[in-house]
């Protein structure tokens, strides 16, 4: 078993997306190539974004801090802290509205 504090990662990545010229920080907190899941922590700093990219299988994004928007070709949903976005199964993008950070699960599809 292996505890992870989503609250301590937070702090560091947005530390780090606030130093970044990009405005972003990303880690793979479980997961990877060789598991059908993935978690990802991305922290952004406002205005900073994911450009638009196809779904890879089944995803959500978990507002962790801050708020987000979500797009995907003229439909676009907002979140804010606590709020669990599902992911469509097209084309999409992610963009900061402020500082925020979330958890991006991803179920690739095989």
């Amino acid at each position: 078993m292996q505890k992870i504090s989503l609250d301590a990662r937070v702090r560091e990545h947005m530390e780090r997306a606030a130093a970044s010229p990009a405005g972003r920080s990303a880690e793979t907190v479980y997961g990877g190539h060789e598991h059908t899941l993935r978690q990802t922590l991305i922290a952004l700093r406002a205005g900073a974004s994911l450009a638009e990219h196809e779904n890879p299988g089944e995803a959500t994004v978990l507002v962790l801090r801050g708020r987000v928007r979500l797009h995907s070709g003229d439909t676009t949903w907002e979140g804010m802290t606590g709020d669990l976005l599902i992911v469509p199964p097209a084309r999409h993008g992610l963009e900061a509205v402020e500082d925020a950070a979330a958890l991006v699960t991803v179920a690739r599809a095989r």
